[in-house]
């Protein structure tokens, strides 16, 4: 059984996040969607709401599931029994940290590989800190998160629609 894992901090889970999970979904037997725990980072969602909207978002994907972890990556996925991490690359410039990351990942767990996946175009300059910022300033959000998303920013942010 092929057991990926995809994390993220998903704060918050967008639309590019949902087409990454959706592909996975068709490529691997499970899929573990797995919000990182790291207190020392300032998120604007907790753990438990980044959980809730990503369950929801995955409702109709038996494959996926959703959970949380802390620590080394690595630790994680021993513990799940998964040796594949799933990663996004949507421009070049990630290229650099996420190999980083692969490298490292492997040079700690021999039996991991890392999988690149491309988003559609159409989500290829979406990021959760662009959404967040695009929230606060009191933008329409649709065309990046699902609506419950979106609506939880606006009241995250206070902002009346």
């Amino acid at each position: 059984m092929a057991i990926a894992v995809y994390p993220g901090s998903f704060d918050p889970v967008t639309l590019g996040h949902l087409d990454l999970i959706q592909r996975a979904c068709r490529m691997f037997d499970r899929v573990i969607v797995a919000v990182s725990n790291n207190p020392s980072k300032k998120h604007v969602f907790s753990v438990d709401e980044r959980i809730e909207m990503l369950e929801n978002a995955t409702h109709g994907l038996p494959v996926a599931e959703v959970d949380t972890f802390s620590g080394l990556l690595v630790d994680y996925l021993k513990m799940k029994k998964a040796t594949i991490v799933i990663r996004g690359m949507r421009v070049v410039s990630d290229l650099d940290y996420e190999f980083q990351m692969a490298s490292m990942n492997r040079r700690l767990y021999s039996k991991v590989e890392t999988v690149f996946l491309m988003p559609d175009d159409q989500y290829t300059y979406l990021a959760s800190s662009m959404v967040r910022e695009v929230a606060r300033m009191g933008s329409p959000l649709e065309a990046f998160v699902p609506p419950f998303v979106a609506k939880k920013l606006r009241l995250k942010f206070k902002i009346k629609r």
